[in-house]
């Protein structure tokens, strides 16, 4: 697969076998269905007009970006005999991936910032947390998300692919791509690993602190205090505990030389569809006020469904 001229495209071998096929399509579907509904139920109900839902809404926003950079063309790699990228395609992917990626820890960084703030300061939260400090740290998280990652990116385009051209990964995953570049890779491996460090590791630290400084504030409560505000954070515990471990996992499969190729691929795949697959269902299930938001909807789209049947019968 040696070419004499640059690359124009790459290949993209991902899994040899095409069972994966109605698995990553299912995992898709209830991605795209959990996280729309969570957006729906926070945009249409004015019970759940506060801040800790308004960044549980773009945290679906984000896990429905995220997903849906990689999993259609993973589709399209398993289902058709078509699996070239164009260079371009490829590196957009690339970056959308990484940032959607990074966006999504700024997120939980900021929904444990809001508990501590609920927890550790509920007499002055409603003026804490205004609109304008929820647009900010929004603002924030996107704006990490999208920067973070631009200088690997774009050093990653301008190195020269002169071939092989063939990824060996379902997406256009940065080391598997940047592995194919006919030139010394190891400054941009120094970028990349160290944006990639600061972003996990400085998102954790702030998720720590913020949990320490509850858990200081929930040792003075009674039991009754102590119960309440546990269960406004074992739903965001969850999810941070299976996004930094599944992280991890992938991180220590890319640095062990004999992981077999199909394994490290599945590793990844899973690595990123497990966080926006189970956020919807971690949050539902532990949510009462989603449960009740959810139950509401229902309500309403029942009794809408009624009356246009009695207006067409009375018509008829």
């Amino acid at each position: 697969m040696n070419t004499s001229g640059p690359v124009e495209y790459f290949i993209l071998e991902g899994l040899k076998d095409n069972y994966m096929l109605p698995v990553f399509f299912i995992v898709y579907v209830f991605v795209l269905s959990g996280n729309s509904l969570i957006i729906y139920l926070v945009r249409t109900d004015p019970k759940l007009n506060t801040p800790m839902y308004f960044f549980l809404h773009n945290l679906s926003f984000s896990d429905i970006v995220y997903t849906s950079v990689t999993i259609p063309n993973m589709l399209s790699v398993i289902l058709t005999e078509v699996k070239t990228i164009s260079k371009t395609g490829c590196f957009v992917q690339m970056y959308f991936f990484l940032s959607a990626g990074v966006t999504g820890r700024a997120l939980l960084t900021v929904m444990a910032y809001d508990r501590y703030v609920a927890i550790c300061s509920p007499l002055r939260y409603t003026t804490i947390m205004t609109k304008q400090v929820c647009l900010l740290l929004i603002f924030a998280s996107w704006g990490f998300g999208a920067i973070i990652v631009l200088p690997s990116a774009i050093w990653a385009t301008q190195l020269p692919y002169c071939g092989p051209k063939i990824v060996k990964h379902m997406f256009c995953d940065h080391s598997s791509v940047v592995i194919l570049a006919c030139a010394d890779t190891s400054k941009n491996g120094i970028v990349s690993l160290s944006a990639a460090l600061f972003a996990i590791l400085s998102t954790f630290l702030l998720i720590l602190t913020s949990y320490i400084c509850i858990g200081k504030a929930i040792r003075r409560m009674g039991t009754v205090e102590q119960l309440k505000a546990l269960g406004t954070c074992v739903s965001h515990l969850i999810v941070v505990c299976i996004s930094y471990v599944s992280a991890l996992c992938v991180y220590i499969s890319y640095r062990v030389a004999k992981f077999d190729p199909d394994v490290r691929i599945i590793i990844a795949v899973v690595y990123s569809v497990i966080t926006p697959l189970l956020n919807p269902i971690i949050y539902s299930l532990r949510n009462k006020e989603l449960q009740d938001a959810m139950k509401r909807a229902f309500s309403r789209f029942t009794v809408a469904s009624k009356t246009r049947k009695t207006v067409s019968t009375i018509s008829f």
